[in-house]
């Protein structure tokens, strides 16, 4: 099968996370989550440069950021055999790409919210003695007229160089990060990120130890975005259900030339994985949890009709009636929505009989990635000592 890589047309803006490393790392990946739990297969600037000298027992800190359109993720983990195990972890909703859709610009409010959160990251990597970290932004940036002077003012007042990647790069990293999770089976599968500004879908060939990436898609419609586009919601119920269906035909036609690509790799066993906040938030509602538990949530599998319908049934609510759902509360009550038509976008174009949920991605990518590029690092030389050694 030939490999499609259709051209992001949202260029991103090249820089450096702190200890930042761009490009593509080596394709390694650990043959377990960090768990434990088995599962089915599934250019830098040196001044930027943050890193410590490796230690010979290669037990030191790293760490990922993600800053989304929606979201502020850390991740500080050490290797652990063929794993890594979290030591410490940070998220907040700072709501970056909050207006973008309107303005063009993150607003100065926006930027306040995620410099703070950024603050609290830039500590705990002091405070954990994080050896080596990759911090990353993805569409809020990518699409903003001023993301550059953003991520200037991040370096100045955190400390931080946030690396823009591409749409292509983000879709890389978050199948890196959770493709262990997808069910076992036979042939291609797809798994999707649902963002804060964009999705990423990924047709990938399953196989050990990184999938093969057939074809990639990614659409500017995440929960922020296509909320503020299709603009806020009215409280009656015949606007709502119109709203929703409006949501619905954007995604759609946004999906039409990938669901094209990507019906011939039809089988009569379609496996589909998602991460993101939508697809673990719907989980929970699945499980009926009186409050989140990633434990319960991470790895599961539900069928696609329990998904499907818990998506229409947010769609009839109304904010106040979401927001007493557990599990969802004030922060996801008036995004939830745009993510449940992004998902039933994606399930009428790959009709999985079941999803599986993942509740990781990018930051578990990143980690991964750098885990494995240092001990390629420490490996060869390693091999060059021990050349070196027999010439003498």
């Amino acid at each position: 099968m030939a490999d499609i890589k259709p051209p992001d047309v949202r260029k991103g803006h090249p820089a450096n996370g702190w200890g930042g490393q761009t490009g593509k790392p080596p394709s390694r990946e650990p043959a377990r989550n960090q768990s434990g739990k088995k599962h089915g297969n599934g250019a830098s600037s040196q001044n930027a440069t943050w890193r410590r000298p490796p230690h010979r027992q290669f037990r030191q800190a790293y760490a990922a950021i993600d800053l989304g359109t929606n979201n502020c993720r850390l991740l500080i983990a050490r290797p652990a055999a063929e794993n890594f195990v979290v030591i410490d972890a940070f998220s907040r909703v700072v709501r970056l790409g909050e207006g973008l859709a309107q303005t063009g610009s993150l607003s100065q409010a926006a930027m306040d919210r995620a410099v703070g959160a950024l603050k609290i990251c830039a500590d705990k990597l002091r405070k954990r003695n994080v050896h080596l970290a990759r911090s990353v932004a993805t569409e809020a940036c990518r699409r903003a007229d001023n993301g550059a002077d953003f991520i200037e003012r991040v370096q100045k007042e955190t400390g931080i160089v946030l690396d823009i990647i591409s749409a292509e790069e983000e879709a890389r990293l978050a199948v890196l990060g959770c493709h262990i999770l997808l069910e076992d089976g036979i042939g291609p599968a797809v798994i999707f990120d649902i963002g804060g500004g964009s999705t990423e879908l990924v047709l990938i060939e399953p196989g050990a130890p990184v999938p093969h990436i057939l074809d990639w898609q990614s659409v500017p419609w995440g929960v922020v975005s296509l909320s503020e586009t299709v603009g806020a919601e009215v409280d009656d119920h015949s606007s709502r259900l119109a709203r929703y269906e409006e949501m619905r035909r954007l995604v759609s036609e946004s999906f039409a030339q990938f669901a094209k690509r990507i019906a011939a790799h039809h089988t009569p066993e379609l496996r589909l994985l998602g991460t993101s906040g939508t697809v673990t938030t719907l989980a929970s509602l699945h499980l009926d949890l009186p409050q989140y538990d990633r434990n319960a949530v991470d790895g599961l599998i539900v069928p696609a009709e329990s998904m499907r319908d818990i998506s229409r049934r947010l769609s009839h609510m109304s904010p106040a009636e979401r927001r007493t759902l557990p599990c969802i509360g004030k922060e996801r009550a008036d995004l939830v929505v745009a993510g449940c038509a992004i998902l039933e976008g994606i399930l009428d174009i790959w009709p999985a009989p079941r999803l599986g949920v993942a509740d990781r991605g990018i930051r578990e990518g990143i980690l991964r990635s750098m885990m494995s590029a240092d001990a390629d690092g420490m490996e060869a030389q390693a091999a060059l000592r021990r050349l070196k050694k027999d010439m003498k």
